[in-house]
């Protein structure tokens, strides 16, 4: 089992080269840069929404998007490790006591808003405040 293991990091390793993958969890609000194939045009598009999951499986690993399009709800699951995942982001940190947020899917309108996680951010801000006065 360790030679599998092994041969997983190296995978992992070689498929995060050059990408900067952030730490996230279920309740944040995620932008995800897509490459989209068209024809023989490759464009990037970007899908910003609610990480509703997230599973954590090594290579396998993957995160579900959720997001309201024209009223209707939406949800996209996302390989962590796939080269078609160009970059992720965070846009907002949630405040959640949950792993999973499916109950997400039967709420509507305001009942459906995430508390922002205000002592996450404020300590991201201050770590990168200070790595930049460095």
């Amino acid at each position: 089992m360790n030679i599998l293991k092994n041969l997983e990091k190296e995978q992992i390793e070689k498929l995060t080269e050059g990408k900067n993958l952030p730490d996230f969890k279920a309740g944040d609000t995620l932008r995800v840069h897509t490459k989209v194939k068209e024809g023989d045009r490759e464009r990037i598009q970007i899908y910003e929404g609610v990480c509703i999951a997230r599973k954590n499986d090594g290579l396998n690993s993957s995160f579900t998007v959720r997001k309201i399009s024209f009223g209707e709800g939406v949800e996209r699951v996302f390989p962590l490790y796939s080269p078609n995942v160009a970059k992720i982001e965070v846009a907002r940190i949630g405040k959640v006591r949950r792993a999973k947020l499916y109950f997400l899917r039967a709420l509507r309108g305001k009942s459906a808003r995430i508390a922002d996680d205000l002592s996450a951010s404020s300590k991201a801000a201050s770590a990168t405040g200070s790595a930049e006065d460095k």
